[in-house]
């Protein structure tokens, strides 16, 4: 798809913490940069990778701030806005929106489970029109993780009421037939689909999809790249060979502190371990199993990093 707002490879970026769990805004910000240094057009900051959830209010206009302050370019950045409270939903993306973000990805009002989508449409219609525009806004369609999935008829009665506010969608369903249907469905009208999955990205590109937004892309965003830029031919399938098996190596444990893992080996700093509760560390074994995986996956070392977890 050409002139998507985000279009290309979008890496859900970690939240670097401190000790005291509190976010570590400079350690953040280099991080972002080195994203977008080896890869990454954009980034996907405070979603399900980034523990948006996890951080409160404050928390989360703090963490968009700091890294504007410490260099991050507003433009690449789609932070997730989304909450349960239909108020705090609002006034996130209106302060995206005031800082110049382009984009905000909105989960939808997960605690009650079983909308209908007159009631989800209720509630995006009440966000749209008090956002009052000047933001594209895009949905994060995560039923494994919200339990609440954007049906293809909300997604078109949303697009008609609300025309040129509702910009795209993370498909993080990991269901190649659900993103194929919203791609075939709207994107001939401009309607961004990102998949969410790094397996599925050469063949949803094919398909006209946007591009990806994947938690893997904190290691793999450069391979990602290729396939973006070249889509087909033995270089493109070489590195969608890596997509795939560093994917299966991400999930081979869990994903976030695993990710988190592979950056605190590679750049040398224990604080990437740091992760809010309920997530965990991963025990000695498991960090071990995880570095294992993503090597045999062949991402290892990162570029700019690598060498300083080789030197330890």
């Amino acid at each position: 798809m050409k002139d998507a707002l985000f279009g290309g490879v979008n890496a859900a970026a970690l939240t670097a913490m401190k000790p005291d769990l509190s976010p570590d805004l400079d350690r953040y910000a280099d991080h972002c940069k080195w994203l977008l240094a080896n890869g990454c057009n954009g980034l996907g900051i405070l979603g399900t990778t980034g523990e948006a959830n996890s951080f409160g209010f404050d928390e989360r206009k703090q963490i968009l701030e700091g890294i504007l302050a410490r260099g991050v370019p507003v433009a690449k950045l789609m932070p997730g806005t989304g909450c349960a409270s239909l108020t705090d939903t609002v006034e996130l993306t209106k302060h995206a929106k005031a800082l110049g973000c382009r984009g905000a990805l909105l989960l939808p009002p997960f605690y009650y489970k079983g909308p209908s989508d007159d009631g989800l449409f209720a509630y995006f219609s009440e966000v749209v029109n008090r956002v009052g525009g000047g933001i594209a806004l895009y949905l994060y369609h995560f039923p494994q993780q919200s339990a609440v999935p954007f049906s293809l008829a909300l997604i078109e009665r949303l697009l008609k009421a609300f025309p040129g506010a509702i910009k795209g969608v993370k498909d993080s369903s990991g269901d190649y037939a659900n993103s194929k249907a919203m791609v075939d469905a709207f994107a001939k009208d401009g309607f961004e689909v990102y998949a969410g999955a790094d397996n599925l990205l050469q063949q949803l590109l094919g398909d006209g999809a946007a591009g990806c937004i994947t938690a893997a892309g904190n290691v793999n965003a450069r391979f990602g790249q290729i396939v973006y830029q070249k889509r087909t031919g033995p270089e493109a399938d070489a590195a969608q060979a890596v997509l795939n098996a560093s994917r299966k190596a991400a999930t081979a444990v869990a994903l976030i502190p695993g990710l988190r893992e592979i950056i605190a080996r590679s750049t040398g700093h224990d604080g990437w371990r740091t992760i809010r509760p309920p997530h965990l560390p991963l025990t000695a074994a498991e960090g071990q199993k995880a570095w294992d995986a993503m090597q045999a996956a062949g991402v290892l070392p990162l570029p700019g990093l690598g060498m300083k977890a080789a030197a330890e």
